[in-house]
């Protein structure tokens, strides 16, 4: 098996573990408290058009996630080469 093919199986491993833990009790969470219903009225009532404050905020987030996620990669595939 190539580097390349191991590589992308450990990565859409991470990824998959990842989304499952994070997404799957989100969901489980939102559906028995009512939540969803305060999500549609919020998305309803929101105003359209710009990203507003929290959305450059989320979108910084987001990036630190991501480059959190990267940099544990690349730290651990380096490991892996040491040995």
């Amino acid at each position: 098996m190539s580097a390349v093919v191991k590589w992308w199986s450990r990565m859409a491993a991470v990824v998959t573990g990842a989304v499952l833990t994070l997404v799957v009790p989100v969901h489980a969470w939102a559906a028995t408290n009512g939540v969803a219903d305060v999500a549609v009225e919020a998305a309803r009532s929101r105003r359209r058009g710009g990203f507003g404050f929290f959305g450059i905020f989320g979108a910084l987030c987001c990036l630190f996630v991501v480059a959190g996620i990267v940099l544990a990669i690349v730290l651990i595939s380096r490991g892996r080469k040491r040995k």
